[in-house]
């Protein structure tokens, strides 16, 4: 019992420690300016105010980052679940020479850290005269995801048992049939998992689209069009909590969809398997 109840609590600790600036945030967007700049803080406002929200929406801009954070971080997650899905095929299924390389240099990218690769990429860029554009951009995140990715669907790959492919096979089916029709459908929690990191790695992802790639402002995208609430006059809190308020929505949505639809593949995936 008393074990139980100690779980509970440190549980219980970790979910506070977690929640809570995702609390102040929202708190902070519906407060008014007053409270926020009071030197004694409240954990709950006196009144609730839309102005901030306001603010955020009509700051110059802000569809056009919401489009390029979309395009960029859809078309990055498309292109690395196409490639990374070949990827993780070969390497599971096929036995061809230089594989075990090739997972060893799998894993080693995937432990780079990304601050790394950015005199690299900008290199790469500005000799291939792609410096300030999406098209880039895009590259990058693809880059950034695609090893994770390959790792994570190896490993889903690897759980489908080989003979549901031979019994297809023997149905008559070749094998990129016998991918599509049989396999395929039971990589649904894997494609899923991997599809939900990517979009918030590269919808989160402020470096490189700050520092490096992208420096035309109609280009940029809403980790950087935050940071325009900040002058040398100061920065607005209220409307630089909304705005982030607005940004963590479509992934928050996203990521509760596809929870749902990564149950319901796991547990179709046993019962057909």
């Amino acid at each position: 019992m008393t074990a139980r109840l100690t779980r509970n609590l440190l549980a219980l600790f970790v979910f506070v420690v977690s929640v809570f600036p995702v609390y102040w945030m929202v708190l902070t967007a519906f407060k008014p300016t007053r409270e926020i700049q009071a030197a004694t803080p409240t954990f709950w406002p006196s009144a609730l105010t839309f102005e901030h929200f306001t603010t955020a929406v009509h700051a110059q801009g802000f569809w056009y980052f919401w489009r390029n954070s979309l395009v960029v971080a859809g078309s990055a997650v498309l292109l690395s679940l196409v490639v990374a899905l070949l990827a993780a095929y070969a390497v599971a299924r096929l036995r061809w020479k230089g594989r075990r390389g090739f997972i060893l240099m799998v894993f080693i990218a995937q432990m780079t850290p990304w601050e790394a690769l950015l005199i690299p990429m900008y290199v790469i860029a500005r000799d291939t005269g792609m410096l300030d554009t999406l098209t880039m951009l895009t590259l990058v995140y693809f880059m950034i995801t695609l090893p994770f990715t390959i790792v994570t669907l190896r490993s889903f790959l690897a759980a489908v048992p080989v003979e549901l492919e031979e019994a297809a096979q023997v149905d008559g089916c070749d094998r990129p049939a016998a991918f599509r029709r049989v396999v395929l459908p039971l990589l649904a929690p894997g494609l899923l998992t991997t599809s939900l990191f990517g979009f918030i790695t590269a919808w989160n992802e402020f470096a490189f689209a700050n520092l490096l790639i992208i420096k035309n402002q109609d280009d940029r995208t809403l980790p950087v069009w935050l940071s325009s609430f900040s002058n040398t006059f100061g920065t607005d809190w209220g409307a630089t909590m909304a705005a982030s308020t607005l940004f963590m929505l479509p992934v928050l949505a996203i990521f509760l969809v596809l929870q749902r639809k990564v149950t319901a593949g796991i547990t179709g995936g046993a019962v057909k398997g």
